[in-house]
């Protein structure tokens, strides 16, 4: 199958959901998080990524997360990343009893395609609040893709992880889910990174990219992808967007949804005149999509 045809067929069953005016979505991707040890590369930026969600979560957005939220290469057991990063499933589970939460699949999480997978895998969380299990997210699907119309109009921004116009990690992702287990993440420890990543290999990078910007052009669809890690949002060519993602060196990059805008933003730390650190909101580009 060629990666044109994984990509359509990410769409096919996928849940149409609706763009209006009165619309809020914020897009995250590749949140990676793991089991709170060395190599769990979402620490650094958990605070970060906390604070932005509450924001979202009190401006009445709707979480949608592009997949690779969850690092399940390197770690097998989902029930300690939940116990690890408590607070942030915490919120997701408030996103989700109102409807406000879409979680999709990627690479790096494939298993969470499996039937059922919320509700056998990770049922309940232990909320330290009230200091006692609750649910976490009860029937929830994971989904490969997912698409927002805009109502009045024939258009459609189709979502999904981007990891099916990578053969390695898409067709073959068994074989690189191997290799990272037991070679890259070990070397990993030495500064040596995997070659075969295409949010490390730059050279992989641009030609995965590269693939999702034909198929969006060759389909004249509007393609919203994580996978590279790499954001962009270009009022030039509008056709392709990245997330970006939530484990870059000192920030943490989404694309906000309110009505027929479309804004990257970036999260990370800032000074005050007195010194003081706090956590800032910076626009880095934006897009009108009524005039796409």
């Amino acid at each position: 199958m060629s990666y044109t045809s994984r990509l359509t067929h990410a769409f096919q069953n996928a849940p149409v959901l609706p763009l209006d005016a009165r619309s809020r979505y914020v897009l995250i991707s590749d949140c990676h998080r793991g089991n709170g040890t060395w190599g769990d590369n979402f620490l650094k930026n958990q605070t970060l990524y906390f604070t932005a969600l509450k924001h979202y979560y009190a401006q009445g957005f709707t979480y949608i997360e592009l997949g690779d939220g969850d690092e399940l290469w390197e770690n097998r057991r989902m029930s300690q990343i939940i116990e690890i990063h408590n607070n942030v499933f915490w919120l997701l589970s408030l996103f989700y009893r109102q409807g406000r939460l879409y979680l999709l699949y990627g690479n790096h999480d494939m298993e969470k395609k499996k039937p059922h997978y919320s509700d056998r895998v990770c049922p309940t969380f232990f909320c330290t609040d009230s200091q006692c299990r609750q649910p976490l997210f009860p029937g929830l699907t994971f989904y490969e893709g997912l698409i927002l119309e805009i109502c009045g109009r024939e258009d459609r921004l189709y979502l999904t992880h981007g990891h099916q116009a990578d053969p390695l990690n898409s067709t073959f992702w068994r074989f690189s889910r191997f290799l990272v287990r037991y070679f890259w993440r070990p070397l990993e420890h030495f500064g040596v990174l995997d070659p075969t990543s295409a949010a490390k290999n730059y050279t992989h990078k641009d030609r995965v990219e590269q693939r999702l910007s034909d198929y969006a052009l060759k389909t004249g669809r509007i393609l919203i992808t994580g996978h590279t890690h790499r954001p962009r949002l270009d009022p030039d060519t509008p056709q392709y967007c990245n997330t970006g993602s939530c484990v870059h060196p000192r920030c943490i990059t989404c694309l906000e949804i309110v009505g027929t805008e479309m804004t990257l933003v970036k999260w990370t730390y800032d000074t005050r005149k007195d010194n003081t650190l706090y956590v800032s909101r910076e626009v880095l580009s934006r897009l009108e999509l009524a005039e796409v």
